[in-house]
Formats: structure tokens, C-alpha cells, sequence
């Protein structure tokens, strides 16, 4: 009976985790994989843009949101847990600044873009994808190394300084979006609705209102990037 019992304990002896699997490493490999999605996300739309212009030139700037718009939206979407991240501490950042960021990204693009069939066909469209995938792509590429020790110094350099000439053009290219949007809004009655007691919300006046407060945020984001510097 011993050497049975002996067998049964050596069979039911739980087995040993992955390194990767460990308590202690289960924030690293979890930041990792997620950066690796973003970084996959970002790189087949950026490459799908670049092999699309210099197949059809000109003419795919007209249908950039058709062709790639779906996994744009999956990216921002997923992207919504990075606020997640800093509340719980597993990622070293500024809270209110990236829920700025986050939040005119998802309204610009839900909002303003996917609710405007005209508005998808605009060149602007795919200016501002460009520029949002330079940023992304930077960005998720050395957080995705640095989670895991690897640093290599141009790379940190452009995770630093890429913004600095991209984001005022971000906010000039959102700005234009906000803005040829406004005549569409007007004409469809997009989100504008009546409310009881004879009041009614008119969606360009909050378009408006919103557009003066996408330059103070960015203001706000660019000041905490400075100051974080």
C-alpha cells in the first residue's frame, strides 16, 4: 500500500506555474499582451493606409473610414481600459489627462465621424487617423518593450518628442472634423431632440460648446506632458 500511496501523491502533487503565469509577473505579462494587441491593431491600420495610398494614391484618402474604420474603433474602444490601468495602479500615468485624451478621441470618432456618412469620406478622416496612429504607435511600442526591460534610445527619444509636433496638429485636424460636421448636424437633426416644458437640446450648439472645450483640454494635456517632462 505504501508504494501506491507514494504514486498517488507524486500524481496529485500540483505542478509548478509558468514563470509568466506567477503572481509576480502576472501584471507584467498582462500589460505586455496588452500593449502587443494595440501595437498589432495600430500597425495593420497604419500599413493598410500606406500600401492603400500607394496602390490607389488620392483616391483611398476618400474611403479610409470604410476600409479601416472597424478596427479603429475596436483600438479606441479597448483603449478605455487604460483608465482602468491608472485607477488601479498597474499603470504608471495621469489619470485626468488620458481621460481627456480618451474621451475626445471616442467622441470625435463615435460622435462626430461614425454618426456622418458624409463626414467618413472627408479627407480629414484620414489625416487624423494618420496622426493618431503615429502617437499610438510610439507610444505602444516602447511601453509594450519597457514592460519587459528592453529600452533602445531612439525609441525613447520618439516616444517623447513625436507629440510634441503632432498633437497641435491633432487638435487643429479634430477642430476641422468638429466643424464640417456642423452643417450635416444641422441639416439631419442628428442627436438633437425636444424635452418636456418646451426645451430641447440643439446637438451643433453642443458641438459648439464642445469644440471650445477640446482646445482647453488639449491645452491641459499638453501642460501635464510639459510639466511630467
Amino acid at each position: 500500500l505504501l508504494p501506491g500511496r507514494r504514486w498517488r501523491s507524486w500524481w496529485w502533487r500540483p505542478m509548478a506555474l509558468p514563470a509568466w503565469l506567477q503572481p509576480r509577473y502576472r501584471k507584467t505579462a498582462y500589460l505586455f499582451i496588452y500593449y502587443l494587441i494595440q501595437f498589432c491593431g495600430h500597425s495593420w491600420i497604419l500599413t493598410n493606409m500606406t500600401v492603400r495610398f500607394f496602390s490607389f494614391g488620392k483616391d483611398s484618402m476618400v474611403d479610409t473610414f470604410y476600409a479601416i474604420g472597424l478596427v479603429m474603433r475596436l483600438c479606441q474602444s479597448i483603449s478605455l481600459l487604460e483608465l482602468l490601468h491608472i485607477y488601479v495602479g498597474i499603470e504608471s500615468n495621469h489619470l485626468f489627462p488620458r481621460f481627456l485624451q480618451l474621451t475626445e478621441r471616442i467622441v470625435i470618432l463615435f460622435v462626430v465621424i461614425t454618426s456622418q456618412e458624409e463626414i467618413q469620406e472627408k479627407y480629414v478622416v484620414c489625416v487624423l487617423f494618420i496622426f493618431w496612429n503615429l502617437l499610438d504607435m510610439a507610444r505602444y511600442t516602447y511601453s509594450m518593450l519597457s514592460v519587459i526591460g528592453t529600452y533602445y534610445s531612439v525609441l525613447t527619444w520618439l516616444s517623447q518628442t513625436l507629440w510634441m509636433p503632432i498633437y497641435p496638429l491633432c487638435v487643429l485636424a479634430e477642430a476641422f472634423a468638429i466643424y464640417q460636421s456642423l452643417p450635416y448636424f444641422e441639416s439631419f437633426g442628428t442627436y438633437s431632440t425636444k424635452l418636456p416644458f418646451d426645451f430641447s437640446i440643439y446637438f451643433p450648439y453642443v458641438l459648439r460648446l464642445y469644440l471650445m472645450m477640446l482646445f482647453i483640454g488639449k491645452a491641459n494635456v499638453i501642460c501635464q506632458k510639459i510639466c511630467i517632462k
